[in-house]
């Protein structure tokens, strides 16, 4: 147990015989990989406008869940270079 809070902050947070990559710095996500699979993803949606479709019901489903998700990615691209102002 940690006696003082100096002691303390020397200690990292994760065990590194825990999770390796802890060791040597590699903790986070790939952000830049979100955002391609999320554009590809937008992509792929409409595509699959592309079809036999007899009637408009998944067109609109089809439009809707890709208009929806390009706007959750321009929203992300948006609060991303906005979070250091606040």
């Amino acid at each position: 147990m940690a006696r003082n809070s100096r002691e303390l902050a020397r200690r990292p947070a994760v065990d590194p015989q825990d999770e390796p990559s802890a060791e040597w710095g590699w903790h986070g996500s790939f952000p830049r990989g979100q955002m391609v699979a999320g554009w590809v993803s937008v992509v792929l949606l409409l595509t699959m406008l592309i079809g036999n479709h007899e009637g408009a019901t998944e067109d609109v489903w089809l439009i809707g869940l890709a208009a929806f998700m390009a706007f959750g990615l321009v929203l992300h691209v948006i609060r991303k270079r906005r979070s250091w102002r606040r």
